[in-house]
Parts: C-alpha cells; sequence; structure tokens
C-alpha cells in the first residue's frame, strides 16, 4: 500500500511540476529576441518576421470592451501571422510532403477565418 502511496505522490509531484514553469517556447513572444536572426535560414527570420508583425499589430490594438469584438480583432493578424510562416515554409523549398499540405491547409482555412472575422467585425464592431 505505501509503494502505491508513494508512487501516486512522486506522479503527482511530477505532474505539477510540469505545470509550474511554462515549457520552452511558452512565454510572450514579446520576451523573444526577434533580431537574432543571422544565423537563421530565410525560412526562420520569415517566421520571426511574421510573428514580430502580429505581436506589434496586437500589441497596438486598442480593447474595445466588447469580448467578440476584442477576439475578433485580435484574431485577425494572429491567423495573418500562421498564414505567412505557412508561406515561408512553402517558400524555403524543404518540400516536406506533410508540412507542404498541412501549409496549404493552414493559408486556406486562414484566409478564409480571416474573411469572416472582418465580415463579422462590420456588422457586430459598433
Amino acid at each position: 500500500m505505501n509503494r502505491y502511496l508513494l508512487a501516486a505522490a512522486a506522479g503527482a509531484a511530477m505532474v505539477a511540476a510540469a505545470f509550474a514553469v511554462p515549457a520552452t517556447g511558452q512565454e510572450s513572444h514579446g520576451s523573444m529576441d526577434h533580431s537574432a536572426t543571422e544565423s537563421m535560414s530565410v525560412a526562420s527570420k520569415g517566421y520571426m518576421e511574421a510573428m514580430k508583425k502580429m505581436d506589434e499589430e496586437m500589441g497596438a490594438m486598442k480593447m474595445s470592451g466588447k469580448p467578440g469584438v476584442d477576439f475578433a480583432m485580435m484574431m485577425i493578424p494572429h491567423h495573418q501571422s500562421a498564414i505567412d510562416m505557412a508561406q515561408a515554409y512553402l517558400a524555403s523549398g524543404e518540400n516536406d510532403p506533410e508540412l507542404t499540405k498541412l501549409s496549404n491547409e493552414i493559408i486556406a482555412a486562414q484566409e478564409k477565418e480571416i474573411a469572416f472575422l472582418k465580415g463579422w467585425l462590420g456588422k457586430n464592431a459598433n
């Protein structure tokens, strides 16, 4: 019985520890050094530029106080960043079939969602 309690306690401690510290890359985008690009591939530079653009656009937004409007406004640059990153991957020429398929799917889905969000804002932002 004690062995099972010890194992359960150890498991709980590991789960708690996993959630106590953010995983690498989960900290705020603003804390990332977007300027250290000299050793990056062209695609990686494109990913970082897309994220920097998104951070700037989202950071400059004035919140309306309306949850739906704010959500829609914030999602547009977020989705555009995904499109920009997918396009940077496709332009890299790596041509991994799975990532190429995913990149094309991301572009199509995010463009459709951006169009929806813009239309929704046109009807609901006032």
